[in-house]
Parts: structure tokens; C-alpha cells; sequence
């Protein structure tokens, strides 16, 4: 079968990618469209937890110069692993599972040198909302210097779910904000644990810093209040690498 190239565009062509199970990432549609194709288009996608963006005319011009029909699916790039099953398998091998969370990191070059310094530091997966997140694109990959192709990316529907879910697998749930009451090398790093980052203008949301176990904050000098999400990120990928080999 020929590679499907990453933008699907049209009712015919993006339909059958849906009913041929192919990896879509997200759709983009026409405001205003409805009807039976529609309404086809929308179960599948709920069905199969595909996050469906309906967005101006305009929107889809620029995205693409191709006859769109009024609908865009991005084909994702990279395989989708279950995170649950990715911790049980460090486990089995006897390591100290290190997970990654983003919380709605939006921009591709921040995305990639996150993935980047995870996967240098020993995180075993980074995790991240289907929603709200950086398109996971050429360009997000070229970024993290084919990190990506190595450190698992895992794009959840919940994220709050996802968090229950691997405390109650034995996790440590770690919010990373300039409000936290521990610095890095205070924190215990060492143990089976995740490590949540937030977005670059509104950082981690309420909902997820009221799950956390506890909190850790970068000291820092000088007039600029915070530190960009991805070398924080880089920060604490290292201080979890130096607990660990120490």
C-alpha cells in the first residue's frame, strides 16, 4: 500500500482513512458543516477518541493549497503506545519508571527539545493530551533531533485519567511550577515516578496541580519571572538522571 501522505484531504479520502483504521492525530472542519457525512465523520472520530476542530474557511486555506472540501485529517506520524503498558514493562525489567506529562505545551520547538532531553536523561515515555498539544509533525521531530523516533510518545484523551492511572500503579505524581514547595534536589527523583510540565502561558492547570503528591520549583535570579517550559524541562530530566546514577 502507498504511504498516505501526512495531510488527508477531502469527505472521500478522509472517511475511508477513518473506516481503514489509519492513524489520524486530528481533523480540522468547516464551521457550519452538517449533514449525514457529518455526522458519520463525528462518530468515528468520537468512537476513536479523535480530537475534531471545527475552524473558519480560512483556517484550512493556509493549512493547505489542495481542494479540501472543508476537511483536513493530519495523519500521525508516529505509533500511539499505551503508557500503562510501558510502565509495566520497566517494571518487569527491574528499572525505576521516569514518565514525562505535558500539559497542553503547544509549541513544536519546545515539544522537541523536550523530547530531546527525556530521552538523553532516561525518561522512559512522554505523555501528553490529544487535545491542545503541538501537532506531532516533520518539523516536531526534525526539533527533537530524532528524539521522537526513539523516546515512546503517548497522546492520551484524559490526561486526568491517565495520572490516576499510573498512581495507582505506583507513581509519584511531581507538578513542575514557579509556586512549588521543593527545589529540585529536595525531591526523591529517584523513585518510581512522573514528572508534569506545563503549558507556555498558563502552565499546569489547576485541575492536575490539586493531584499532585508534591511540588517542585527551579530557583532562579533576575528580572525575568520564569524559565521556558522546555529548558525547565531539560533541568529536572538531568537531576532525575544525577539521583538515579548517584
Amino acid at each position: 500500500m502507498a504511504e498516505l501522505p501526512q495531510l488527508i484531504c477531502g469527505w472521500h479520502p478522509v472517511l475511508e482513512a477513518l473506516e481503514a483504521q489509519h492513524p489520524i492525530e486530528k481533523i480540522l472542519l468547516r464551521k457550519g458543516i452538517s449533514g449525514r457525512g457529518a455526522e458519520q465523520l463525528l462518530r468515528i472520530a468520537q468512537e476513536r477518541q479523535i480530537p475534531v476542530q471545527e475552524v473558519p474557511q480560512e483556517k484550512l486555506n493556509r493549512t493547505t493549497r489542495g481542494q479540501h472540501q472543508g476537511l483536513i485529517a493530519f495523519r500521525a506520524l508516529l505509533p500511539n503506545p499505551d503508557v500503562q503498558d510501558i510502565v509495566a514493562q520497566v517494571f518487569e525489567s527491574g528499572q525505576t519508571p521516569f514518565i514525562v506529562l505535558l500539559d497542553q505545551v503547544s509549541d513544536v520547538r519546545n515539544m522537541g527539545a523536550i523530547a530531546r532531553s527525556a530521552l538523553c536523561f532516561g525518561a522512559h515515555a512522554l505523555v501528553i493530551p490529544s487535545r491542545g498539544s503541538a501537532l506531532i509533525s516533520e518539523d516536531t521531530i526534525k526539533s527533537s533531533a530524532g528524539a521522537l523516533l526513539h523516546l515512546p510518545l503517548c497522546r492520551v484523551w484524559n490526561l486526568k485519567d491517565s495520572i490516576k492511572s499510573l498512581k495507582e500503579s505506583g507513581l509519584h505524581f511531581f507538578a513542575v511550577h514557579e509556586k512549588g514547595s521543593l527545589q529540585p534536589h529536595q525531591a526523591d527523583l529517584s523513585q518510581p515516578m512522573m514528572l508534569m510540565m506545563g503549558s507556555e502561558h498558563e502552565g499546569i492547570s489547576p485541575a492536575y496541580l490539586s493531584m499532585a503528591d508534591q511540588s517542585i520549583a527551579i530557583p532562579q535570579t533576575g528580572p525575568v519571572a520564569s524559565l521556558n517550559v522546555s529548558v525547565a524541562a531539560g533541568i529536572l530530566a538531568y537531576e532525575t538522571f544525577k539521583q538515579r546514577r548517584g
